[in-house]
């Protein structure tokens, strides 16, 4: 009983040692549970921004993939609508690309990426999904270079084509308007009217879309009525264009008159493009 009675006593006097005690262990303790709290937020934080910055990076790449396929895919509308310019069936075409733009401000003439090994000469039409560019003034190996019709060298035989009337429509170095020469006043004109290629001079052929009238000026003061007409071909934002062939001087590589524009032109897989 007397060995119970100090046993009680020991573990009593323990009971009360271990509840004075353990606030001071708590307190022992609490430096390195803060510094193991900070460690661990500091961790959880650096651990976000590295997390932050990979998503933003990624982000970053599916933008710019985004912004190449857009321009990819508006790139393939272009080229076909291109495909589906109006093109009389006896032509062959093949499609051309804009290389560079001469900077002369005087002269209307761009380089396109197809030349002699290309089976281009000289004089050919060039067209865009609208109507008439130009026709081709030089023909390199690999290039060649057009002659626009709104340079103020370039003279296209146009007609009315409401009502046939011929003119010669010639460029005055503005990339939206050309002039018909020599328009008497009596002449059956109005603005609106569309005028195509009359196919005279056999540089063009007959009755693709060159523009609209847009202005009618009679001052009987002057032999003739001052007649503006606005191009139908995007002179100002060219970047693909059509070339024409007869069938008998064709290229091989030229796109027959009945062939299938899908097989001709499959979509471009944006991945693949670099």
């Amino acid at each position: 009983m007397i060995i119970d009675t100090k046993v009680d006593n020991f573990a009593t006097a323990r009971t009360y040692l271990n509840s004075m005690v353990s606030p001071l262990q708590y307190i022992a303790n609490l430096p390195g549970a803060m510094l193991s709290w900070s460690a661990d937020r500091f961790t959880s934080r650096q651990q976000l921004l590295e997390d932050n910055e990979e998503l933003t990076n990624q982000v970053t790449l599916m933008s710019e993939q985004l912004q190449r396929f857009r321009i990819l895919e508006q790139e393939n509308k272009n080229l076909r609508k291109l495909l589906d310019a109006p093109v009389r069936d006896s032509m062959h075409k093949m499609i051309t690309e804009l290389m560079a733009v001469d900077t002369n401000p005087y002269s209307h003439q761009i380089v396109i990426n197809k030349g002699a090994i290309d089976g281009v000469f000289v004089s050919q039409s060039v067209l865009d999904d609208s109507g008439i560019v130009g026709q081709i003034s030089e023909v390199g190996t690999t290039n060649s270079r057009v002659l626009l019709i709104s340079d103020v060298t370039h003279a296209i035989p146009i007609r009315i084509e409401r009502n046939n009337v011929r003119f010669i429509a010639v460029g005055d170095g503005s990339l939206d308007s050309m002039q018909l020469q020599h328009v008497p006043h009596s002449a059956d004109i109005e603005i609106g009217d569309v005028i195509v290629s009359s196919g005279l001079g056999e540089v063009f052929p007959e009755g693709y879309p060159v523009g609209t009238i847009s202005n009618i000026v009679r001052n009987e003061s002057r032999p003739f009525a001052e007649v503006t007409a606005t191009p139908l071909a995007k002179l100002d934002r060219i970047k693909y264009l059509l070339l024409l062939w007869p069938q008998e001087m064709a290229p091989s590589a030229a796109i027959p008159p009945d062939a299938d524009l899908n097989d001709e032109m499959p979509l471009e897989d944006p991945k693949g493009k670099q």
